[in-house]
């Protein structure tokens, strides 16, 4: 039997994850099935379970993939040269968020995860390292900030990143959940508060 290439196993394990990610933004992880996802990816049992052996390593698979999106744009704001100032990097933070949440961003989806944490163990200690990452990242940028005089030598840059990342999926639910505020008014809002 021809071994199945690399390539084709992981195209393989995507056209699951595309079929589950579209179950779940249209039903919800609990009224979603493995066999909802079956049908969905149009594959055998077999197949989907060789590569997930449940609807929770589905759900986690996904949620990694979310988070790791999320992660990358955070990573190249406090790496970007120059130092981005602070309402500069927020606002593209924002850009992001908001890229995000449609009706097929992975905000709603992150939103599923963040209830699924709640009641799965093993996916809240995954979510809090996720956001513990993301709050070191913004931490980060507010040390950048104090290196440059943005801010003052004795703030709390620990403070002031989760200050700074809660502001992000605090404007994601409000445009989700509330149909507002537009990015744009949030993020003006947001210079007028840093620079006050």
């Amino acid at each position: 039997m021809p071994r199945v290439s690399d390539a084709h196993l992981a195209a393989r394990r995507q056209q699951i994850l595309d079929a589950a990610y579209t179950c779940f933004s249209r039903n919800g992880f609990h009224n979603t099935s493995m066999q909802d996802v079956i049908a969905e990816a149009n594959l055998s049992v077999g197949a989907v379970y060789r590569y997930f052996k449940s609807k929770n390593d589905l759900i986690t698979a996904i949620a990694e993939g979310v988070m790791d999106g999320a992660e990358d744009v955070f990573a190249e704001l406090v790496a970007h040269e120059p130092p981005l100032p602070l309402a500069e990097a927020m606002d593209r933070a924002l850009d992001f968020a908001d890229s995000q949440t449609g009706p097929r961003g992975v905000l709603r989806i992150a939103i599923q995860v963040w209830a699924e944490s709640l009641r799965d163990p093993a996916l809240a200690v995954f979510v809090a390292d996720k956001y513990g990452r993301f709050r070191g990242l913004f931490a980060d940028l507010a040390r950048r900030a104090q290196q440059t005089g943005e801010l003052p030598p004795d703030a709390d840059p620990e403070a002031i990143g989760a200050a700074l990342f809660g502001m992000v999926p605090g404007f994601a639910l409000q445009r989700i959940l509330g149909n507002g505020p537009d990015k744009k008014s949030y993020a003006d809002a947001l210079r007028v508060l840093l620079k006050a």
